[in-house]
């Protein structure tokens, strides 16, 4: 019975797994797909403009955009499917494991699956700090 609970959840995570990863490509296309402002292009300008936003610096009218833009495209709904297909991933090599196992003792390797899950966290942390800089931006400016 519970070599069968296993495979169910391997089954699941994996279907949510591709159906996230599907919606991802979407958002990723479509950030591919937006104008690009000349504020982007030089290296380390979205961490200086957030930095000022989080600050509460001035900001030129073309920093303000790139920030609304920038701020608007971390905090974006889909923004969460990113770290759901990686927590989604790690969920299936966890339960495909204890699948697998049959209900044998398991082993370290069985629980590699828990540091992307681990990672889609601290990714999931970071989108919800992107989306307290959202508020402050509409505030500010």
């Amino acid at each position: 019975m519970e070599s069968a609970l296993f495979g169910l959840l391997t089954v699941v995570s994996l279907a949510l797994a591709l159906v996230f990863a599907v919606f991802a490509a979407v958002y990723v296309r479509r950030l591919e797909d937006r104008p690009t402002n000349a504020i982007g292009d030089e290296i380390g300008s979205a961490k200086a403009i957030t930095r000022k936003v989080r600050k509460g610096e001035p900001l030129s009218p073309d920093e303000l955009d790139y920030a609304k833009q920038i701020i608007g495209a971390r905090s974006s709904l889909m923004t969460f499917c990113i770290p759901a297909t990686l927590f989604m991933a790690g969920c299936f090599y966890v339960f495909g494991s204890l699948y697998h196992l049959h209900g044998a003792t398991p082993s370290e390797r069985t629980f590699l699956g828990v540091f992307p899950m681990l990672a889609s966290m601290n990714f999931t942390t970071q989108i919800l700090r992107s989306i307290r800089l959202k508020r402050r931006l509409r505030k500010a400016y």
